[in-house]
């Protein structure tokens, strides 16, 4: 889970945003823990400390030093520092609009190989699922606030799995967000 950043456009680090009386942080953990994800990491940046805290287990935070340069710098400290295994699911930590069906959907189809991510309503969304071989060319090209945006863009491979039926995919940005 990518939950690093400072939460600019918000006033503050997303991570430690409350909504229905739950941190953003630990909503999204559950969200992924009752998808079935394991083992789960979480990239911490702005305010790690505090983020931390929140953290059921805090061994599972990963720090990213270089959080300021954008989503790109929590998405290679993520990859760089996973375990083995055949794919990787990334979530973000300001998408209360993605519950655990949409994680245990896209979690379905892991695989070395795999390239997919869900979409809402024909739009391309979060999570991603990316299989191992992929790692380490996203993180070569992970940079600023695009993620795998740039890597994603065009790609043949890449599957969009439907999730409108789940939920909506939405972010929070800003405070009224939170108040649909």
């Amino acid at each position: 889970m990518l939950a690093a950043g400072a939460g600019r456009r918000f006033g503050r680090p997303k991570a430690l945003v409350e909504l229905d009386g739950e941190p953003l942080v630990r909503r999204a953990l559950r969200v992924l823990t009752d998808g079935g994800c394991e083992p789960i990491r979480v990239v911490l940046g702005a305010r790690a400390e505090d983020a931390r805290a929140l953290l059921p287990d805090p061994s599972i935070a990963i720090d990213a030093p270089d959080w300021q340069d954008g989503m790109g710098a929590s998405l290679r400290a993520g990859l760089r520092a996973l375990p083995d295994a055949d794919a990787v699911l990334v979530h973000l930590v300001d998408l209360p609009g993605v519950d655990a069906g949409v994680v245990a959907r896209l979690r379905a189809l892991a695989s070395p190989e795999v390239v997919a991510r869900a979409s809402y309503h024909g739009r391309p969304g979060h999570p991603v699922l990316f299989g191992r071989r992929w790692w380490a060319e996203i993180a070569d090209s992970a940079r600023g606030d695009r993620g795998a945006r740039d890597w994603l863009a065009g790609r043949q491979d890449l599957r969009l799995v439907d999730c409108s039926d789940l939920g909506s995919g939405a972010d929070v940005d800003t405070p009224a967000d939170l108040n649909p």
